[in-house]
C-alpha cells in the first residue's frame, strides 16, 4: 500500500487508540471531585512518557526549543489545556459517545481553520466533500441527542 495513504492512517490510528484509552480512563475514574486534579495526574504521566521518549526521536535541547518557539509552545500549551478540559468535561457529562462531536468538530477546526485558512494547505474536492460530510454528521448527531 502507498505510504501516502498508509503512513497517515497508521499515525491517525495511533492517536485514535490513545484517545480511546484517554476516554476510557476518564469514564472509569471514580470519586474525582476536581476535574483539574485528575487532568494533572494524567498530564504528569504524559509528560514523563514524553521525557523518556524524546531521546528516541533525536537530540534533546529544551532550552533552545523554548527560546526559538516560545510563542508556538504557548499556543500549543493553551490548546492542549483546552483539549484536556474539553475531553474531561465532555466524557464525564455526556459519555464517550460525545467523542463523535469532538472528532467531527476537530475535522472542521483543524483541517479547515488551521490547515486551509491559517497554514494555506490545499484542500481538493474530496477534502471538501469530507468536510461537508462532517457538517452533516454534526447535525445528525446533535439531532439524535435531542431525541434522548
Amino acid at each position: 500500500m502507498d505510504m501516502k495513504i498508509l503512513g497517515p492512517l497508521l499515525l491517525a490510528l495511533l492517536a485514535a487508540t490513545g484517545n480511546a484509552f484517554f476516554a476510557w480512563g476518564q469514564r472509569k475514574a471514580v470519586g474525582v471531585e476536581n476535574t483539574f486534579v485528575f487532568i494533572t495526574v494524567t498530564l504528569s504521566l504524559c509528560v514523563l512518557l514524553c521525557l523518556l521518549a524524546a531521546p528516541l526521536s533525536g537530540s534533546v535541547n529544551y532550552s533552545a526549543t523554548l527560546r526559538s518557539n516560545f510563542i508556538w509552545a504557548a499556543v500549543s500549551g493553551v490548546g492542549l489545556f483546552m483539549t484536556y478540559i474539553g475531553f474531561n468535561l465532555l466524557y464525564a457529562n455526556y459519555g464517550a459517545s460525545g467523542y463523535t462531536l469532538y472528532g467531527v468538530l476537530s475535522i472542521l477546526t483543524t483541517s479547515v481553520i488551521v490547515g486551509s485558512f491559517l497554514l494555506k494547505e490545499p484542500l481538493n474536492l474530496y477534502h471538501w466533500l469530507a468536510i461537508l460530510s462532517a457538517i452533516v454528521t454534526v447535525a445528525l448527531f446533535s439531532y439524535g441527542n435531542s431525541l434522548r
